[in-house]
Order: C-alpha cells, then sequence, then structure tokens
C-alpha cells in the first residue's frame, strides 16, 4: 500500500464511529452516520485520485563526498516543490545501519516552486565504505486525509576518510612551513639547517663549527655561517596495523588515532615542501607510496590511508624494513608509528630498527594507552590507585628501557598518549627540520 491515513481522517473517522454506537437504537441516525464514514472514505480516495504525480517533487540528498572518522558529519535533504500548491512531507533517510545517526526524519511544509532542506548528522568510529539506501517520502493530498508514500531512488555509497579535521588543526604548522617554501616571509631557526642563508657576527652561544675563518679574517672580527632549514626533504610514514594497533582508546583504535597523525604530518610536510610517502604494513607490506609532494599526493595518501585496518596478528618488521630500503635510496626521515609493551616484546622492531641506519633517521612514536607520567605524579587517595600507579611505573620503565636502545643506536622517539600524539608527532617534525638532523 503506498499511502496512509492523516491524523485529520483518523479524528474525523473516530468521531463518526464513536457517533455510530451511541445512536445505533435511532434507525436514521444510524444510517446517516454510516453514509457520514462512507463519504469520509470516498473523500480519502478523492484524496489519493487528486494527488499529483510524485515525480514533480525533486528530493535529493547532498552529503560531502568524504566523510571523517570520529566527528560529526552532516547529511542534507533537499526538497524542491515542483506543484501548484503548498505540500507537506515527512521525509526519512535511509542511512548505513553501522553509522550513529542523529536527526534522519523530518517534517517540511513547502510552498510552490519553494526549495527547502533538512540536515542531520551521521558519526562514524571506523573507516571504510558505507552504503545509503533510498530516501522516503510521505507527501499530503490536497484535502489532507491521506499521505502518499514514494521511494526515491537514492543509494550510493560514502568513503569514510581519517579525520581530515583534526590534520587541519595543524595549519599554524603548515603555514610556518609554508613561508619557508613560497619565500613569503624568511624565517630563521636557530639550529644545524643544510642550506646556508647568509653571514653575521658571532654572538654567545653560536656553535664554534659554524664560525667563517675566510670572512672573520676579512672583517677583523669572528663572523658565523647562518642556516635556513632545507626543503624537499624525504619524510616517510611507516604505518603499523598489527595486533597492538587493534586496541581501542575512547571510540577509536590506536590505529585510528595513529592514522590521524601521519595525515596532520602529511599536511604539514608537503605545505612546507618536502616529499612525503608512506608504507602500512602487518605480515607484509600492504600499500607503499613513495615520496612526493604536492596537493596529489595527500589525495593519494587519504586513499590509501580510508580503509586500512587492524589485524590480530603480529606485524613483521623485518620485511617492512627490508622493502622500505629496497625501495627508498635516498635519505628519509621514517617515522615508525607503532606501540611498544616491553623489550621483550618487542624485540623484532628494535632489532631490524638499525638497519634503517645509517641512510636514514628512524624516528620511534609509541601511542600510550593514557599518560602514565600523569598518573603516577598523582597522590594516591585508594588501594586501588597505588596498584595503578605501581602498574604504571613499571609500563614507563619497560617502555623507556626498549626506547633507550633505539636512541644507543642513534635514532629518534617520541613516547605520547594518543591525546597528543598529532601535535607532539608534528612538534618532533619541525625540530628535526630545524636542527637539520636529515
Amino acid at each position: 500500500m503506498n499511502f496512509v491515513f492523516t491524523q485529520r481522517f483518523l479524528w474525523l473517522f473516530a468521531i463518526g464511529l464513536v457517533l455510530l454506537l451511541v445512536g445505533l437504537s435511532v434507525p436514521l441516525t444510524r444510517w446517516a452516520l454510516i453514509g457520514y464514514d462512507v463519504l469520509l472514505l470516498a473523500a480519502a480516495l478523492s484524496d489519493y485520485l487528486l494527488t499529483e504525480d510524485p515525480k514533480k517533487l525533486q528530493v535529493k540528498r547532498l552529503c560531502e563526498g568524504r566523510f571523517s572518522i570520529g566527528t560529526e558529519n552532516s547529511v542534507t535533504l533537499s526538497v524542491l516543490n515542483n506543484l501548484k500548491r503548498t505540500v507537506s512531507l515527512q521525509l526519512k533517510d535511509e542511512y548505513p545501519p553501522a553509522l550513529e545517526a542523529t536527526g534522519r526524519e523530518a517534517r517540511l511544509t513547502v510552498r510552490p516552486r519553494q526549495r527547502k532542506s533538512h540536515t542531520y548528522t551521521v558519526f562514524a568510529d571506523a573507516r571504510g565504505d558505507y552504503r545509503f539506501g533510498d530516501i522516503a517520502v510521505r507527501y499530503g493530498g490536497p484535502l489532507g486525509l491521506i499521505w502518499r508514500q514514494v521511494t526515491i531512488p537514492a543509494a550510493e555509497v560514502v568513503k569514510v576518510y581519517p579525520n581530515i579535521q583534526e590534520a587541519k588543526k595543524n595549519e599554524l604548522f603548515a603555514q610556518r612551513n609554508r613561508d619557508l617554501r613560497m619565500g613569503q616571509r624568511r624565517i630563521r631557526h636557530k639550529g644545524q639547517g643544510r642550506e646556508f642563508e647568509s653571514l653575521r657576527e658571532f654572538v654567545t652561544g653560536d656553535e664554534i663549527r659554524h664560525i667563517s675563518w675566510s670572512a672573520t679574517a676579512r672583517r677583523g672580527k669572528l663572523v658565523t655561517r647562518q642556516y635556513q632549514v632545507e626543503r624537499s626533504q624525504n619524510i616517510v610514514v611507516m604505518l603499523d596495523c598489527g595486533r597492538l594497533m587493534t586496541s581501542r582508546i575512547d571510540k577509536l583504535t590506536k590505529l585510528d588515532h595513529a592514522i590521524n597523525a601521519a595525515l596532520s604530518i602529511a599536511y604539514v610536510a608537503t605545505a612546507g615542501g618536502d616529499n612525503f610517502g608512506l608504507l602500512t604494513f602487518c605480515r607484509r607490506v600492504e600499500t607503499y607510496l613513495p615520496p612526493k609532494h604536492g596537493h596529489g599526493q595527500l589525495n593519494a595518501v587519504l586513499e590509501a590511508l580510508y580503509n586500512v585496518h587492524a589485524e590480530l596478528i603480529e606485524p613483521s618488521y623485518a620485511r617492512a624494513f627490508s622493502y622500505l630500503n629496497t625501495n627508498c635510496r635516498k635519505r628519509a626521515l621514517v617515522i615508525i608509528l607503532t606501540d611498544l609493551v616491553d623489550r621483550d616484546a618487542s624485540a623484532e622492531l628494535l632489532a631490524h630498527t638499525s638497519t634503517l641506519l645509517p641512510r636514514h633517521l628512524p624516528l620511534i612514536v609509541t601511542i600510550g594507552d593514557k599518560d602514565l607520567r600523569g598518573l603516577v605524579q598523582q597522590i594516591p587517595a585508594t588501594a586501588q590507585e597505588v596498584f595503578e600507579q605501581s602498574v604504571a611505573e613499571e609500563l614507563i620503565h619497560q617502555r623507556e628501557s626498549a626506547l633507550g636502545r633505539i636512541i644507543q643506536l642513534g635514532g629518534l622517539v617520541l613516547d605520547v598518549p594518543t591525546g597528543k600524539l598529532s601535535i607532539e608527532l608534528v612538534n618532533k617534525y619541525l625540530e628535526v627540520k630545524e636542527r637539520g638532523l636529515l
């Protein structure tokens, strides 16, 4: 049945039915009330027949081509009324059941030739492909006695990507690097950049090895070389998709947080003129994008990351590092987004990190479940809190022991909780650039 009775019809019919029951003993009244109900049904039938062709109502779904994980994404239902009368509408969208929707049903009153819209939101806690179905529409007849029902074909697949908005929060850092690339404003960074910029007078605190002895001899006073941050360097993110990255923190997995951080680095690096590459791996290498720069590389990174999932198996660091060494010959800052439990459980990672040196500069980033250092600094109030602090201290000790071996080998480490992952990683990347470690 492609129609339902309106509340107006049901009230009118109920009133007639009640009066009929009350007046059953009076023949003339009984027949008059029966006639009333028959006429009401006939009016409803006429209302249905008078209802216009649904093709004159243009209903469509509007949404961005890219949804973001962990945020509210907007979906708009737009209606254009091509009828010659004002029409009341009820809309109900068939959204993907795996998403959480708020306000997907709407009631609209649309005048002739008018367009109205209703916006609702969906929340995604996992990346990947999601399928929207059709749009169910009810619109009232001219007499207001029936709702005519129609299904508008609107099936489509949308992609839920990493949190693009979180990556864009680092636009301040991207702007800083963009100024370097475009020459809009020259920014001098203290440190050990590799590109010579100018000479200036030596001041206390400058490194002796940067003194220009020839210029010093000419001017009769100490002169030092000043460097600027080098551009067009290679940044490669290696993304661990193994067992430890499946654990959830709030509504997202550790892998989701790592992907958001990788995307932040991609935005900042390409804005600063660097080449960005990506390698995802578990037991084998799943995806490899050679380092490149530009907007096209950002789109390629998004497409590579939107459907990546962690597996409940141990990753093969040996295969991943061997693949990178074979396919990435130029020196790069290699950021390994992973997790460590202790020195023994992460022996393979520590053993194969040395294979990147000295060609590359490895930065191992481990993702903590919570801020363990903040936890141990609190004063415990219960026995349970004492126990939690004891466990936290042991975990900190084990992680520091494991990461200490990376530092001894000449690599870099960063151990942060998920809430600070993106911003701390961007800061570390800028520090590496400013110190000229590449």
